[in-house]
């Protein structure tokens, strides 16, 4: 059964809804207003003042063993709310050579020229999902060589990490033809052409530089 040290508004009124009260019947229980009962209601975090404190125990002490199981049940704090998980995409800027691997994606009027990516599930490993996204849109094995950073997308507001990778085999092909035009290794000094600069996350023009 709850212990209550220190009364408050949203465990009052927890007690007169485990006695079945009305805001009137409780409030004349007590000894006190109805619009002290409402207020409650309005504020749960108020602390009642010090006489009321010593009311509510009375009434709690004297309530019935079903009324004392009903209050436990409605006093409990409230569940926090589900925190909505962002959705992350692995983003994979894979190299051979002098060139780098876009898709060229189909938007709803338009098409733009992309690094290959995929959706991360929660608990997917983000090196292990660009690979495979990779692999699976544009038929080339890669090998992760390191982690770049993340950010949430200007455009689209998801979380996007991106990973450098080597080229390791296989002939770029477009292997998803419903969200991919064409596929293309694209020579590096030629990149802003088919991505404006400042829709390249910096660490990734950092990257490229150095290779």
């Amino acid at each position: 059964m709850n212990v209550v040290t220190k009364w408050t508004g949203r465990t009052a009124t927890a007690l007169q809804d485990a006695l079945h009260e009305t805001n009137e019947g409780f409030a004349e229980l007590l000894g006190a207003a109805p619009r002290t009962v409402a207020g409650w209601h309005s504020n749960p975090d108020l602390v009642p003042r010090s006489e009321m404190q010593q009311a509510l125990a009375t009434i709690y002490e004297r309530a019935s063993e079903h009324v004392r199981r009903r209050f436990t049940l409605l006093s409990r704090p409230p569940e926090p709310a589900p925190q909505a998980q962002a959705l992350r995409v692995a983003i994979a800027v894979v190299l051979r050579d002098a060139e780098v691997l876009l898709v060229c994606r189909r938007g709803d009027d338009s098409l733009s020229w992309q690094f290959p990516a995929g959706m991360c599930k929660p608990g997917a490993a983000v090196a292990a999902v660009a690979v495979q996204e990779t692999h699976a849109e544009t038929g080339v094995h890669c090998a992760v060589r390191e982690e770049l950073g993340s950010r949430v997308h200007p455009k689209t507001g998801v979380l996007a990490h991106y990973v450098l990778c080597d080229y390791l085999a296989g002939e770029a092909i477009n292997r998803d033809t419903v969200e991919n035009v064409d596929v293309a290794w694209v020579p590096l000094a030629n990149l802003t052409r088919f991505i404006p600069t400042d829709s390249i996350y910096p660490p990734i023009l950092s990257a490229l530089e150095a290779a």
